[in-house]
């Protein structure tokens, strides 16, 4: 997967766990809630990745 591929699923799925965080907190739904900021933290970790490999791009780039 392609940088700009990480960052766009990690912005994607830092979305919808937001939005699945507060469905969950609307309706009462603990478990929704939860499933959301695994879901958060998971784009999170997509978008870093992403960040990363740009980096690492453009120090073999500068070589």
């Amino acid at each position: 997967m392609g940088s700009t591929t990480d960052k766009i699923k990690g912005a994607a799925n830092q979305a919808a766990g937001t939005v699945k965080q507060g469905v969950g907190q609307a309706v009462g739904n603990p478990n929704l809630e939860l499933e959301g900021a695994v879901q958060e933290l998971k784009g999170e970790a997509q978008e870093a990745v992403g960040k990363a490999k740009d980096a690492v791009k453009k120090l073999v780039d500068k070589a």
